[in-house]
């Protein structure tokens, strides 16, 4: 029998059970840039700030993140009130709540045990939520959709993470799952899979025509994975992150018909439905367009993505998320409730807030027109943006920025100096890192470099939000100009 000191390590001390090397090395691989090194590095200037440090700038402008209401975006009256009545029933005697608020309290406190958000749910969500979006979806669409497809999340990344689990192989090797995601992409499908040990099947979006997804790269990138996998499904995110695209109705025709052709589920992130700004384009959902292909492709499955922390309403706090489950097998639908009973529910709250998103007051309604007023401000307000941050990032000389036509976000492209790249790796950084980290050093502008997104080799882009207020943002820009002519005079 082993002694204490064989055991803890020399002379009794206790050694660590997790360390760099003995923790999970899937956790350890795992890369999510949104809130990576740069992020870690502004909030350490926030302090130096806070305790007096002299900077060139007075404060740090976080545009990495599509958080709304950081940048100060205002709750919507209406889904704030419905959230008040739930979490404070006796308020629903308080005259100074609406008719409508009341009424979409009392519908979800109704499903709720003992009439309190206090209580687990299902874990699928509640009922009455459920069929509320299932009613949304199905008047958006025009096609019917069923509560029993619709399962409540913890945002939709929590949602995503689900699917992708059920689309595992519980192999390594060449047996592992493959999932096919673009490039650039959301990290969370990049660290999502390199924690569960997942192949990464990259497509590259298509840049020079606007950031369109190209069938024959669809061709090329299956292909090229041929016996080092098994390929599983496609995932599309419309409208684009971080790339603010808008897939075309073909596009979207293009996919369906690939997967079909090529056995493979579909992951559609939809999450940006209601952010679409430039003219000509229109979302159109991968539920829709599948079902109007007929009856060669319409049995392909389909898992489709919401969430309450994107659109116009930008609830990220509240963790509310769905998805749709289209062509599901019943026994595999049941072993994808019992894998998400384990995490017993979302947030209540969460789920009330997507039963606002999907049952919203309409113009006859108390509430309906104040809703109409601040949705349209605020999607009125995120064009602007969008036509304000493209047309800047293109009248600055070395950096080339497609349209924002959707999403919450910009992803231009930086044409960096010989000089600057080579330094970049002299400090150990991708060329992008070195340059979002001097341009939050200098500016106090807090960006994500393009690589933690993804791009083609020798590119470098990164995002930014188009979140700030207008005011905020003019400023922002240029400041962002400026820095950027003085970057590349020091490095020509």
């Amino acid at each position: 029998m082993q002694g204490d000191s064989e055991v803890n390590g020399t002379n009794g001390h206790h050694l660590p059970v997790l360390t760099m090397d003995t923790v999970n090395p899937r956790v350890r691989e795992m890369q999510y840039a949104v809130r990576g090194p740069i992020v870690v590095r502004a909030t350490e200037i926030e302090k130096e700030l806070k305790n007096g440090t002299k900077k060139p700038f007075t404060k740090v402008m976080k545009a990495n993140i599509g958080d709304c209401h950081a940048t100060g975006q205002s709750p919507n009256t209406f889904l704030r009130q419905v959230i008040a009545l739930c979490s404070y029933p006796p308020l629903l005697e308080s005259s100074e709540f609406p008719k409508d608020a009341k009424s979409r309290a009392r519908r979800i406190l109704g499903g709720c045990r003992g009439g309190s958000v206090g209580s687990y749910s299902a874990s699928a969500g509640v009922d009455p939520i459920r069929e509320d979006i299932a009613n949304y979806i199905s008047k958006r669409d025009g096609i019917p959709s069923k509560a029993e497809d619709v399962i409540l999340c913890t945002g939709a990344s929590d949602g995503i993470k689900t699917i992708l689990s059920m689309l595992m192989t519980g192999k390594d090797g060449k047996e592992r799952a493959g999932i096919m995601i673009p490039v650039p992409q959301y990290p969370l499908y990049s660290a999502t899979l390199t924690e569960y040990n997942a192949f990464q099947i990259r497509y590259y979006l298509n840049e020079e025509n606007n950031w369109s997804l190209d069938l024959d790269e669809l061709k090329r990138a299956l292909n090229s994975c041929r016996g080092e996998c098994v390929p599983r499904a496609i995932c599309v995110i419309n409208p684009g992150n971080p790339t603010g695209q808008v897939l075309t109705k073909e596009n979207i025709q293009d996919v369906i018909r690939f997967a079909s052709d090529n056995h493979l589920m579909i992951l559609a992130d939809e999450v940006y439905q209601h952010n679409i700004y430039a003219k000509g384009s229109a979302f159109f959902s991968f539920k829709k367009v599948l079902t109007e292909m007929g009856p060669l492709y319409n049995k392909v499955e389909l898992a489709s993505f919401m969430s309450a922390s994107k659109g116009y309403l930008g609830e990220c706090g509240f963790r509310g998320g769905y998805f749709e489950v289209i062509n599901m097998l019943p026994d595999v639908k049941a072993c994808l409730l019992k894998s998400i009973s384990a995490k017993l529910c979302p947030p209540i709250l969460g789920q009330a807030v997507m039963s606002v998103v999907s049952n919203f007051p309409t113009l006859d309604e108390p509430s309906g027109a104040l809703y109409a007023k601040e949705k349209e401000e605020v999607l009125a307000g995120l064009a602007r943006k969008a036509r304000m941050v493209t047309d800047l990032f293109n009248s600055i000389e070395g950096i080339k920025c497609n349209e924002v036509q959707g999403a919450m976000y910009s992803f231009p492209r930086i044409f960096l100096p010989d000089k600057a790249v080579e330094e970049a790796k002299r400090r150990g950084q991708t060329p992008d890192s070195f340059y979002c980290f001097q341009l939050l050093e200098e500016t106090g502008i807090c960006t994500v470099p393009g690589s933690g997104f993804g791009e083609k080799e020798g590119t470098y882009h990164l995002r930014m939000t188009i979140l700030p207020p207008e005011g905020e943002i003019k400023d922002v820009l240029g400041l962002f100009k400026e820095f950027h002519t003085k970057f590349i005079k020091k490095y020509q």
